[in-house]
């Protein structure tokens, strides 16, 4: 991973490969709108993994009030740079962020990727019937269907 560099800059070129990404390829935001991505990032805290010729390799972010909760999300790390370390990058920085030091709560919603995130503390909630969620799965959907 040395040849890597994490910032939280995004450039336009990174929105545009980032929400590709997200849209096209995550099974947690098919067809997630450009607008509605933009609006997500300026609103959270992002975590872009660049190779060394400057294209973007991982993404990730973070919603959060920097001072209790944390939400992980959007993990997405380019098909031809996974199980080298990316993810682990990723995960890594937004743990040590300074504006992510001493809070209470983290969270985030895996479908298949439990063994990246139980080397920094995640695991399943220990009262599941606590947490409720309030999901639309199809959402994107109703909305690219409104598009004139």
């Amino acid at each position: 991973m040395s040849a890597w560099s994490i910032s939280n800059e995004l450039s336009p070129r990174d929105i545009e490969t980032a929400h590709r990404w997200i849209s096209a390829e995550s099974y947690w935001a098919k067809g997630l709108p450009r607008d509605i991505f933009e609006r997500s990032v300026r609103h959270s805290l992002c975590f872009c993994l660049h190779d060394a010729a400057g294209d973007l390799r991982g993404f990730a972010r973070v919603v959060t009030d920097r001072a209790t909760f944390a939400y992980l999300c959007d993990v997405f790390v380019c098909p031809s740079v996974r199980g080298q370390g990316a993810g682990k990058g990723l995960v890594q920085a937004a743990m040590e962020h300074p504006d992510l030091q001493l809070l209470r709560r983290w969270m985030l919603v895996t479908r298949d990727a439990h063994r990246l995130y139980e080397p920094f503390g995640f695991k399943a909630p220990e009262n599941p019937e606590r947490l409720m969620v309030r999901l639309d799965p199809d959402v994107y959907a109703r909305l690219s269907s409104r598009d004139p």
